[in-house]
């Protein structure tokens, strides 16, 4: 059977190849609503499949977003993912996603390959990115937008969420409970100091603890972001002289290791040490007790970042001034001794 082409579309309708190129790239020229039912009936008709690959040649654009993130075996990272799929598919996109594991190397791999392939656009969820990175992407005049992170080697437009003051409100939320301190949970040596959720959590629990009145020497305690080392850390704290009455964990995996090795040491949560995290994956509501925690509102920022990586804006003005920021809200449950 011979392969049906846009001449064959063209001829049904009625009408030139131009304007139905017009009808499947919606662009760049308007056409009649008439005219466009007839072409759209006439594919449907002939069960046309234009051509991608040619169309990316012509264009030197593809229908492919590249999505680099850290791990997606992390909940967050995974359920992130997932809303940047959804977000792309309303917009006719499809989605490839790299994993980086934090190591820079595999983060410069996935920038050259997907800026290779003429992706309409990158979202880069970076846990460091370094001076090759960044010159990779100024080298590709890329559409790029930062998202959950915010590193110092690029400028480009940024979607995050209001990390610091949402680990304040996490703080704080302990200290009302009549605490005599709230012990940390942070990231490790290795965590940049300047623009990583993170680090930003820990500065929120650093002002929390000084509001009150609070001293936070000895008192912060490094972890990788996975449950698994989380929990052996965890072992390490809970099993000191000195446990701590609460702990706020940076992320919700960190709380649920915290959580598993309380259980397993015979720790009462929350009658013993009171627990919450920040992230509000979906496991946080499952675990035993509950997760109190922080919930960004990630759909809502996926869909920017999509928005604004296919719009191609470019934001005027101050660094500050190209952050969109999205608002955190505390979810409280039973961790934090809360009925």
């Amino acid at each position: 059977m011979a392969k049906v082409t846009r001449d064959d579309v063209a001829r049904l309708a009625g009408t030139s190849t131009a304007v139905v190129s017009y009808v499947i790239n919606n662009g760049p020229r308007p056409v009649a609503p008439a005219t466009r039912e007839r072409v759209l009936a006439a594919i449907k008709e002939l069960g046309y499949r234009p051509d991608r690959v040619a169309q990316a040649m012509a264009s030197r654009r593809t229908d492919l977003i590249g999505l680099i993130i850290p791990d997606a075996r992390q909940p967050f990272f995974g359920e992130m993912a997932h809303a940047v799929e959804w977000a792309a598919a309303e917009r006719g996109k499809m989605v490839l996603v790299g994993n980086t594991d934090y190591v820079a190397e595999r983060e410069v791999h996935y920038l050259r390959a997907f800026l290779g392939m003429r992706v309409s656009g990158l979202i880069l969820v970076s846990h460091a990115l370094n001076d090759q990175a960044a010159a990779e992407i100024e080298a590709w005049d890329a559409r790029v937008v930062l998202l959950h992170e915010r590193p110092e080697a690029i400028d480009d437009v940024a979607v995050v969420t209001d990390d610091l003051g949402g680990a304040q409100l996490a703080v704080r939320h302990l200290l009302e409970h009549g605490y005599d301190y709230v012990a940390c949970v942070g990231g490790t040596a290795e965590t940049p100091a300047v623009g990583d959720p993170v680090s930003d959590h820990v500065e929120g629990w650093r002002r929390a603890m000084a509001e009150a009145g609070l001293p936070t020497e000895g008192r912060l305690f490094e972890a990788p972001y996975n449950r698994y080392d989380a929990y052996k850390v965890g072992l390490e704290i809970l099993s000191g002289p000195d446990r701590p009455p609460a702990i706020f964990c940076s992320t919700d995996d960190q709380a649920i290791g915290l959580l598993r090795a309380a259980r397993e040491l015979r720790i009462d949560v929350p009658g013993e040490l009171a627990v919450a995290g920040f992230d509000d994956i979906k496991e946080a509501a499952l675990t035993d007790p509950p997760l109190t925690t922080v919930a960004s509102d990630r759909s809502t920022m996926a869909q920017a970042a999509v928005d604004l990586v296919l719009d191609d804006v470019r934001v005027a003005g101050s660094r500050r001034e190209r952050l969109k920021v999205f608002p955190s809200r505390l979810v409280v449950r039973k961790s934090c001794g809360c009925v």
